[in-house]
């Protein structure tokens, strides 16, 4: 049975930074895609970042780029949104979300557009103050 744990939101100041944790269990990180999406009040999920198996590809949001880092510990069976300068536009809860699947860049893209994640962790809540 897979399982997703995010951890690490919280609240901070604009401009600071989190380090939110996604622990998977009950999966073995062969072929996978993997990805954090976050829903604030009032608006609809949003593909943040993912990353695939498939030489590492990564895919980022125009508006989290430059800014975030989507990382994998496959001896820790963890991923990792290293999240900095962050801004109150950053607000929401944020959700790890997992498939077993090796996906291209231009698929990985298309998987994050459709939130097509197969197994979806809780989520943990980010504040992000002005």
């Amino acid at each position: 049975d897979v399982q997703l744990q995010a951890s690490g939101g919280g609240l901070v100041q604009a401009g600071g930074s989190l380090r939110l944790s996604c622990a998977v269990s009950g999966f073995t990180f062969g072929n996978y895609a993997i990805g954090w999406f976050r829903q604030a009040p009032g608006k609809e999920r949003e593909g943040v970042s993912a990353i695939s198996s498939r030489e590492g590809s990564t895919y980022y949001a125009d508006s989290v780029r430059g800014r975030f880092t989507v990382s994998v510990d496959r001896a820790k069976n963890a991923v990792y949104l290293q999240m900095n300068s962050l801004t109150p536009e950053d607000t929401a809860v944020y959700y790890c979300a997992l498939t077993e699947a090796e996906l291209s860049p231009w698929l990985l893209r298309q998987w994050v557009s459709v939130a097509a994640a197969r197994y979806w962790g809780q989520g943990t809540q980010v504040t992000v103050s002005s």
